[in-house]
């Protein structure tokens, strides 16, 4: 795996936040970081990563190509403004943030394109953002020998997609799942609640451990310290075989998709 299985999501933090929050990451011990540039906050974070004085080595940063850059030209030249706003030379990995099955620029574009930018030294790896089974399949034909690094999907005890997971597994496609805690619903949660008093744990470690333990990777985010170190020790959790069976009865499928943006979205398996 050539992903990260935890790192730190930086979804709606901007500004002073984004800062704040990456820097007290970082003290933490956090060495992935995922942004997009629909985010609006690579500038903030690479400001933040440069003055930490870590490796650039040690770090492994992801952003997402928005579809308004989708053109073979303005995605090169937007990846290329990312990497400076961010202040690497390159980025580790550059995702296509959405699909968007009906757009004017098709896959075939912008997959191209996206392969071009890592053969220019741009991103070390490239890879998918909320793709379906039948849209990795394209990209997987378009690419051809060229690795996709993950797909990066909605997955949380509420959502399992577990067609998607099954199609991934039986064809190597490293999966990464974003809102892992359901943006919080799982604190309330009953289930998850009597898994983390057995454990000495909280709800949300119990969520980030029971998707890592499915093999992929988790981007949590909060914006308290205490919620930052504490996620950061889901990855010593192990769940048994009951907690994975009783998590599993949680799934409520489409029904509880929270990022699913009408322009962009693809039919979802």
């Amino acid at each position: 795996m050539t992903v990260p299985r935890f790192g730190l999501g930086t979804f709606r933090l901007k500004d002073d936040v984004v800062r704040h929050v990456v820097r007290t990451a970082l003290e933490l011990g956090y060495r992935a970081i995922d942004t997009a540039q629909g985010y609006e906050n690579e500038a903030e974070i690479g400001e933040v990563v440069q003055a930490s004085g870590i490796p650039r080595d040690a770090l492994f940063i992801t952003t997402k190509i928005k579809p308004a850059n989708y053109r073979r030209e303005a995605l090169l030249s937007s990846l290329q403004e990312s990497v400076d706003r961010l202040r690497v030379d390159q980025v580790d990995l550059t995702l296509i943030h959405w699909p968007v099955p009906n757009g004017e620029v098709k896959p075939e574009e912008y997959l191209s394109a996206l392969a071009e930018a890592q053969e220019q030294g741009l991103t070390r790896q490239i890879g998918v953002s909320n793709f379906n089974i039948a849209g990795l399949k394209q990209a997987r034909e378009i690419l051809g020998d060229t690795p996709i690094a993950t797909n990066q999907v909605e997955i949380h005890p509420y959502l399992q997609n577990r067609r998607l997971v099954e199609f991934a597994r039986q064809e190597g496609v490293h999966l990464t799942s974003y809102m892992t805690l359901a943006v919080g619903k799982v604190v309330g949660d009953e289930v998850m609640q009597a898994i983390a008093r057995a454990h000495g744990a909280t709800p949300a470690q119990v969520a980030l451990a029971w998707a890592m333990q499915q093999g992929f990777s988790v981007i949590p985010s909060s914006t308290k310290r205490e919620n930052l170190e504490s996620n950061l020790k889901a990855q010593t959790l192990q769940l048994t075989e009951e907690d994975m069976t009783r998590i599993a009865t949680l799934e409520q499928g489409e029904r509880e998709r929270i990022a699913n943006p009408e322009s962009a979205r693809p039919v979802w398996d």
